[in-house]
């Protein structure tokens, strides 16, 4: 049974720095959700919350347009269909994935959705988590941007996060030697203990950049997830022909204006290259990412760990987590009160 109303999250003003209690307004609105020919009615199971968030609220030049002033705010779902009209190709109790928004329910065009396809060994999370884009991101920027090698060393930044937890047991699969950075004891002994990292080093510890230079010394490929002052550091440790992936910057993401990059003449010294890039880039070549990513959850080789906030009211704290370390692994508010199946 349907009911009589349900609640969507929009972007009320764009924050300046930090994401506060009146960045986003909670409307409860009537339902009278109906779909049209090739479209489908969808109920919200579970969203992804992501630092790309964050760039999506400032009104600046970016791969996406902005979220607008009172839209609902841009998310991956996970969804269930309720009805389908007239001509979809989708079918009631299909589940789905899609950019459908910090709303419980919605009424979206087929194009806009993907039908999760049942694999033995895989749960419905994990299509936000390593075969989603957090996991395509971390395969294609480690392995096309970065080109990891056996024998190389690795560094991965925000390394107890979503995408860089899927790099560092990528780069050991590789054949790499693993350095992870992380902020906290707990999760450095994660990364070590579950995921075998060679080493984690905390970055808030006030010997870090000591323990740094001692224990690894200088790097082939650096996969930074945070920008500023680690990765001004990195700059420093660079081999010649050492590939830095320009991930995400989640340490500046809420700074009005980041202060920039002081060491970045190393990049001439030893012929380096640093490049960013955009899991879309590679939207052609997402089927072959995720064979490998599936075929690694089957045989339990490729770990993942999930943060799971419940209730669509709390997405906005649940995206402030990323940004105070809150959170280990992949980052999910769980909208509905029952588990999808599949």
């Amino acid at each position: 049974m349907a009911p009589a109303q349900y609640t969507k999250i929009t972007l009320a003003e764009r924050p300046k720095t930090s994401i506060t209690p009146s960045t986003f307004k909670t409307e409860v609105v009537p339902f009278n959700l109906k779909p049209g020919p090739e479209q489908i009615l969808v109920k919200s199971l579970y969203m992804s919350i992501d630092p790309a968030m964050r760039g999506w609220l400032n009104d600046a030049r970016s791969y996406i347009p902005p979220v607008q002033i009172g839209e609902v705010m841009r998310a991956l779902v996970l969804g269930e269909v309720l009805e389908a009209g007239a001509g979809s190709q989708f079918e009631k109790g299909d589940i789905v994935s899609g950019g459908f928004g910090w709303t419980e329910y919605g009424v979206f065009d087929d194009k806009l959705a993907e039908k999760v396809q049942t694999q033995p060994g895989v749960d419905i999370l994990d299509y936000l988590g390593p075969l989603g884009t957090t996991g395509l991101t971390a395969y294609f920027g480690l392995l096309d941007v970065g080109q990891v090698k056996a024998g190389e060393t690795l560094v991965v930044s925000g390394a107890a996060g979503a995408t860089g937890s899927i790099v560092c047991q990528i780069g050991k699969k590789k054949g790499a030697k693993v350095y992870a950075i992380a902020g906290s004891p707990d999760k450095c002994a994660w990364l070590e203990q579950e995921l075998g990292v060679d080493k984690a080093f905390n970055y808030k510890s006030a010997t870090f950049f000591e323990d740094f230079r001692k224990t690894v010394g200088y790097l082939d490929v650096y996969f930074d997830n945070v920008g500023g002052d680690i990765l001004n550091f990195m700059l420093t440790r660079l081999k010649k022909k050492a590939r830095i992936v320009l991930c995400g910057a989640i340490s500046d993401y809420n700074t009005a204006k980041p202060k920039g990059l002081s060491s970045y003449t190393n990049l001439i010294a030893q012929s380096a290259k640093i490049e960013g890039f955009i899991v879309f880039n590679y939207i052609d070549r997402y089927a072959e990412a995720r064979r490998d990513l599936a075929s690694w959850l089957q045989d339990g080789s490729l770990k993942r760990r999930y943060h799971i906030v419940k209730g669509l009211r709390n997405a906005p704290d649940a995206l402030n987590l990323l940004f105070s370390g809150g959170n280990t692994g992949k980052l999910v508010v769980q909208v509905a009160d029952e588990k999808a199946k599949l």
